[in-house]
């Protein structure tokens, strides 16, 4: 995370810095963006972006983290219209997903960082959009959810559903990025596995 002096800096500067970073970041995955571009891109001396970030891991996930909970929200907002229904809400928001990535500069960041996904970037996605330490926003996606429409027995089992269909979302979308598909290529490949996952994978006698 930021330190506290980029919160305490005019929001007009604060965003400057971010899409600075984030011009870097789009024109080169993490491990080969280099702090020297993002100060160029922002403007501001070297020693200006010590003052607000540790490095520039910490400016990508702080990116990174924020995007998620705007998506976060988004997603709430879709439950709640869904009534509740997990797969409808993952479905639409994964096609909304790859309607905003349409979009030069926002594909172009996500591409870097989905193509180049490791552990800790992977981790750190569920961790904020499913987990959070139990924030306000996945109590709040738990208590909307329409549990009776799930074969689940507890709680902790919704967490894990959740999980599972987050890493078929993640590995569509890395696909989509990889393969370079249609829109309408990547949506039915997704429908088909989320299809799968509702219809359940254990034959009953």
């Amino acid at each position: 995370m930021p330190k506290q002096t980029f919160f305490n800096l005019p929001l007009e500067k604060q965003n400057n810095l971010i899409q600075g970073a984030k011009k870097e970041f789009s024109s080169k995955p993490l491990n080969k963006a280099s702090i020297s571009n993002i100060i160029k891109n922002a403007g501001i001396p070297r020693g200006s972006f010590y003052q607000y970030f540790d490095d520039k891991e910490d400016a990508f996930y702080f990116l990174l983290e924020k995007q998620m909970k705007v998506d976060s929200e988004a997603f709430i907002s879709m439950l709640k219209k869904n009534d509740g229904d997990l797969f409808d809400t993952f479905t639409e928001t994964f096609q909304k997903m790859l309607k905003e990535f349409q979009v030069q500069k926002n594909r172009d960041f996500f591409k870097n960082a989905f193509l180049n996904m490791d552990y800790n970037m992977e981790n750190k996605i569920s961790h904020n959009f499913c987990e959070g330490n139990f924030s306000k926003q996945f109590l709040e996606i738990i208590a909307t959810i329409d549990k009776k429409q799930l074969n689940i027995s507890n709680e902790q089992e919704v967490i894990h559903v959740i999980e599972i269909i987050l890493a078929v979302t993640l590995k569509n979308l890395i696909r989509n990025f990889a393969r370079q598909n249609t829109f309408e290529e990547t949506v039915n490949n997704y429908m088909f596995e989320m299809n799968l996952l509702k219809k359940g994978l254990n034959k009953k006698e």
